[in-house]
């Protein structure tokens, strides 16, 4: 049975090749929109849901994983910021508290499908300026969730976690091994 990752993501597809999966890599070109109230834990398995949908279609015979990582902080939800001035701002916004990395997950494989949800969290220390600007200009923060990766230099922000740190990377990695092994697919 084909494995596909419904996915751009390069750390997504080096958590699945750390695990021995074989698969391909098809992006999603699914909606991302959701109307505001909606909770963090629920918005990014929805993602996750359209995004491995979306694939599905494509390649009805296969298993597909599809995954979407949100932060979100005092109530407000942190996707990929548009430009350096937004990723600079949520950095600012982040610093010196504590937040919350959703990634929701679905696995689609003919008619059933599973969805999950993994939440860590993790705490920054207090950034000056010069700290956010600096991360902000390595070009690091533009494609990922709440402006940071922890698994490069935004590990420097970072105090404390709690929870899956391949979570916070953007895929639970133990958690899905262990849901395709309940589907009948190995690593």
């Amino acid at each position: 049975m084909e494995l596909v990752l419904a996915s751009a993501s390069p750390r997504r597809a080096e958590l699945m090749k750390l695990a021995g999966f074989k698969f391909l890599v098809a992006p999603s070109a699914a909606d991302e929109g959701l109307p505001d109230g909606v909770e963090p834990e629920k918005w990014a398995v929805i993602l996750a849901e359209r995004k491995a949908l979306d694939v599905a279609g494509r390649f009805p015979e296969a298993v597909v994983v599809g995954a979407d990582t949100i932060v979100a902080c005092e109530g407000r939800v942190l996707g990929k910021p548009r430009d350096k001035a937004e990723a600079a701002e949520m950095l600012g916004f982040l610093s010196g508290k504590r937040h919350q990395v959703f990634t929701g997950v679905c696995i689609v494989r003919g008619g059933l499908k599973r969805s999950f949800c993994c939440c860590t969290d993790v705490e920054f220390y207090p950034l000056s300026e010069d700290e956010i600007w600096d991360y902000v200009n390595s070009g690091e923060p533009l494609d990922k969730a709440g402006a940071y990766g922890i698994q490069g230099k935004g590990a420097l922000l970072v105090k404390e976690i709690c929870g899956d740190y391949y979570n916070v990377v953007g895929l639970p990695i133990a958690m899905l091994c262990r849901e395709l092994k309940e589907m009948g697919v190995q690593g």
